[in-house]
């Protein structure tokens, strides 16, 4: 088995659903950091979901990101395991306004 730390980013998410990463076929992914950074001047809401290949299920829902600053949704004890084909989604429901950073672990 390889394990492989990896970073992935997705700049100005806006109000259609970004699926930020999917899980690689023949792979485990351990999700160990997840961060929403609010770029515009008024507060956000954001969505972040998980789907396993036909549901999709909320991991925060319309969770506020006020101006300046982060949302951290995944990090210090808390982590995700997500199963080939998993593809985990942020939204805003302000356009052009989120950053985001996923810190995870892919298991092959």
């Amino acid at each position: 088995m390889a394990n492989s730390f990896k970073l992935s980013t997705a700049s100005s998410v806006g109000t259609a659903e970004v699926s930020v990463y999917e899980c690689p076929t023949a792979t485990s992914t351990t999700i160990i950091g997840l961060t929403v950074a609010n770029i515009i001047s008024s507060q956000i809401l954001v969505d972040v979901k998980i789907n396993d290949g036909g549901t999709k299920i909320h991991l925060v829902k319309a969770a506020p990101v006020p101006v300046g600053g982060t949302l951290v949704v995944i990090g210090g004890d808390q982590k995700t395991c997500l199963e080939p084909g998993d593809v985990l989604i942020v939204q805003s429901d302000t356009t052009l306004s989120a950053d985001i950073t996923t810190s995870y672990l892919e298991i092959t």
